[in-house]
């Protein structure tokens, strides 16, 4: 019986992750990179939903721990643009959720209903991606 109630209970605290494959952003808690931060997640379970790493879906942007000055210095300045973009909305949508390497979420990333994956690269900041191996950015200006 204990076994049962525990199975039951499991399922509906998990609910609101399968209901719907897109949510709202309570809080921005941390933006690491361009296309990685950190966010609280509402109406989700804290054990799930609480300090969420999440990936932007569809784009490659210089990374902070970069092969060369170059890269640091585009990864820095892309992740300074994703903070401002992600700042200067009402509200934060994640849409098309996925389960990614390392625990964290992927998603298409909305900010008042602009994509923040097509801001990143307009802006230059970031470059069409898809899987497979990536280009560097130490050659890329």
């Amino acid at each position: 019986m204990f076994r049962m109630a525990m199975v039951i209970g499991s399922l509906v605290v998990a609910l609101p992750l399968f209901a719907d494959t897109n949510a709202k952003v309570a809080r921005i808690n941390s933006v690491y990179d361009a296309d990685t931060f950190r966010v609280d997640i509402s109406n989700w379970p804290d054990i799930v939903g609480k300090n969420i790493p999440v990936r932007v879906n569809g784009v490659d942007a210089a990374e902070i721990r970069g092969k060369c000055l170059s890269e640091k210095q585009q990864a820095k300045a892309a992740r300074d643009y994703t903070r401002r973009f992600l700042e200067s909305g009402h509200t934060i949508e994640l849409r098309n959720i996925q389960r990614g390497k390392y625990f964290r979420l992927l998603a298409d990333v909305y900010v008042d209903g602009a994509s923040l994956s097509e801001a990143l690269i307009a802006s230059g900041h970031a470059r069409t991606y898809h899987g497979g191996t990536r280009q560097g950015w130490c050659a890329y200006n």
